[in-house]
């Protein structure tokens, strides 16, 4: 039997707690936190509910936003069941053992909650809760790495009897919230962020498709850090769902690319997209990679065979197929703004194309190296525009929020071609600037999108139609 969905209400009077209620659609089950609520009405909340119900009064020594008695807060909680609340949540440290054994554990989930980290003793606590006759027992901790998410994990597999809902806080848990079957979790928890890391309910059931994930679901991902606004998943899940593909695709924040590979090879990952900053670092566990991989040092994509990892850049192709739409680039001049692994990329699609490049870098040394890789030269920053054709900036400058912001001024735009590998927002500051000064301009959603069906091609063996992950990405970005 698969989890549940529990979406969770807030609201800081009556009616707009219960308008929530009866406006959700898609949740198995609702969460009611009445701790915020300032005309509580415990009978008026679960009157008419339609979904089963957890009533939820947290304390703020607990991190919820009761600060009254705790008379008071029993008080709620009591009556919630006698009003037949299917559950009520009762914090394991407010010691409320009485009211279990009465109730011989029915109808209460027993929680835990620590929002700064995952403890030492995480399992210890773990079994002293689970000696108690509560019904379920709920454990949420903040993750500081996808290693503390595997220590959650394990609890599961020792407690699989549905007796539990195990959750990693934070953008490194999030797996825990979306494949709640892989911990034995008899639910999930869906909402407006009301904990860290928590996901919205509609996003999770058409962005992440949670109604279809399986045990037997394939795991993909994207490791990075950070990965808050990127659009992968909306893409890749797409993909999925429009080639029939049983696999759901997750943003897998790291904290190092050690961290990435214990969490990967425990949880069995069948593959993942790599971004910022650990696109040289994943090579050095590889086995085989491509030849475009050797000769810049740099994967965005990862596979795994049989155990044995694969790498891919898809980057090159990726960036070259919309170029290539616009411009002949025989006998070019191209300028690269920044000197990251992404201008790596760059250099190599463009050597390939027998294009004349320069590098321009606040960073000398390292504009050095990458031009180096391609016998081009380096050229002052910012460039002379006389200098160039093509105008490629691989640098983060002016992606959201600081979208006011160019990696040059517009007095070092004149004409040729600008292409901007920021995609968010889709119309940079920079193309903007060039538009101005009579360049033509091409913005880096079109390369997020090339080098991302190369990835889901490489997966699969499936191509994808373009439009598919183009629609996906530009929902994404507006929805952001």
């Amino acid at each position: 039997m698969r989890a549940r969905i529990c979406a969770t209400v807030v609201a800081e009077d009556m009616d707009t707690l219960r308008m929530r209620r009866d406006r959700l659609e898609g949740a198995d089950m609702v969460e009611l936190r009445l701790d915020g609520v300032k005309d509580l009405d415990v009978a008026g909340a679960l009157a008419g509910r339609k979904l089963p119900t957890i009533v939820t009064c947290r304390a703020k020594w607990e991190g919820g936003l009761f600060d009254g008695a705790e008379e008071e807060r029993l008080r709620i909680l009591q009556q919630a069941l006698e009003l037949g609340a299917e559950y009520v949540d009762i914090e394991w440290k407010a010691g409320l053992d009485e009211l279990i054994r009465k109730r011989h554990g029915k109808n209460i989930i027993l929680s835990y909650h620590d929002f700064r980290k995952t403890p030492d003793d995480l399992k210890q606590r773990y079994q002293m809760m689970r000696s108690t006759e509560a019904e379920v027992i709920k454990m949420a901790v903040y993750n500081n790495s996808l290693e503390d998410l595997l220590r959650v994990s394990e609890l599961g597999r020792e407690g699989a009897d549905g007796r539990q809902v195990l959750i990693g806080m934070g953008s490194f848990g999030l797996f825990s919230r979306l494949l709640p079957d892989r911990f034995f979790s008899e639910w999930t928890y869906a909402g407006d962020s009301v904990a860290p890391g928590q996901v919205g309910l509609d996003e999770m059931l058409n962005l992440y498709r949670a109604r279809s994930v399986s045990d037997k679901t394939s795991l993909y991902g994207i490791v990075g850090r950070p990965l808050v606004h990127t659009l992968s998943p909306a893409m890749h899940n797409a993909g999925f769902r429009e080639c029939g593909i049983d696999a759901i695709y997750v943003p897998m924040e790291a904290v190092n690319v050690d961290d990435f590979w214990t969490f990967a090879k425990q949880m069995n990952l069948s593959g993942a997209s790599v971004t910022a900053p650990f696109k040289e670092d994943v090579c050095l566990e590889i086995e085989h990679c491509d030849e475009v991989t050797k000769e810049i040092g740099s994967a965005n994509t990862l596979k795994n065979v049989d155990g044995k990892w694969h790498g891919l850049n898809t980057d090159v192709d990726g960036f070259l197929v919309p170029l290539m739409d616009r411009i002949d680039l025989a006998d070019c001049r191209a300028t690269v703004l920044g000197a990251g692994g992404a201008a790596r990329g760059v250099v190599a699609g463009l050597s390939g194309k027998g294009v004349c490049i320069s590098v321009s870098s606040r960073r000398k040394s390292k504009a050095s190296e990458v031009a180096a890789l391609v016998a081009g030269r380096v050229s002052e920053f910012p460039p002379d525009p006389d200098s160039w054709d093509v105008l490629v900036n691989t640098t983060p400058v002016g992606t959201f929020p600081e979208v006011e912001n160019s990696p040059i001024p517009k007095s070092a735009l004149r004409s040729g071609l600008v292409y901007d590998l920021v995609y968010n927002p889709p119309f940079t500051r920079l193309m903007g600037d060039a538009k101005e000064s009579g360049c033509e301009v091409l913005g880096g959603l079109s390369m997020l999108v090339a080098q991302a069906l190369l990835q889901f091609k490489w997966w699969t063996a499936l191509d994808c139609p373009e439009h598919i992950f183009r629609s996906a990405a530009e929902h994404q970005l507006r929805k952001s």
